[in-house]
């Protein structure tokens, strides 16, 4: 009798422990599929936003002789963002976006130089949904680094660490920019 009782409970044991290395496998393989879904929704953003910029340039080309140093810019931060998505390095975007940063805030310098140029309805309209794709950008970074919190404090936690260190879990990177300058938006005034 004490025999079966105890078998009991060992095999109620098992299966408890199998329920919750299941339980806990499927919610990292949720977090770790939800850190690769918000990173390309910032790839998305900053593909729209290398999209737009090539409008904007053509439109301040009529008003600026500046455009070839800017466009060169816009060129070396595109190659750069086009390396990183091959290499999927969150560090490599991130220093790719910093590049697009720095390319927009010369060429909001070079706007403030022409005051007919702010008053261009299609130089508005790109104006417009730049800075709808700026917030945009910056949620979708925000979301990535919150949903990249949580997967982490997953795979570090116990008694998660331990379905993570078995089933090969490893941290995800945190989307950083690491240029003081960087972290500034671009100053947009009409």
């Amino acid at each position: 009798m004490v025999g079966i009782i105890i078998g009991s409970v060992c095999g109620l044991l098992v299966i408890i422990l199998v329920i919750y290395f299941i339980s806990t496998y499927n919610k990292l393989v949720t977090l770790r599929n939800k850190v690769k879904n918000s990173l390309s929704q910032i790839d998305v953003q900053l593909q729209r936003r290398f999209d737009l910029i090539p409008n904007l340039v053509e439109t301040v080309k009529g008003y600026t002789k500046h455009e070839n140093e800017i466009f060169g810019e816009f060129a070396k931060a595109r190659s750069l963002y086009d390396r990183a998505k091959a290499g999927s390095s969150v560090s490599d975007l991130a220093n790719a976006d910093q590049g697009l940063t720095g390319a927009l805030g010369k060429l909001m310098v070079v706007t403030e130089q022409y005051p007919e140029l702010k008053a261009n309805e299609n130089y508005k309209s790109l104006m417009r949904e730049l800075s709808d794709t700026e917030s945009k950008v910056a949620y979708s970074r925000q979301f990535y680094n919150d949903i990249v919190l949580k997967y982490n404090n997953k795979v570090e936690m116990f008694p998660g660490n331990i379905v993570a260190s078995m089933c090969k879990f490893s941290l995800a990177e945190f989307y950083k920019v690491e240029v003081e300058e960087a972290k500034v938006a671009p100053k947009v005034q009409f």
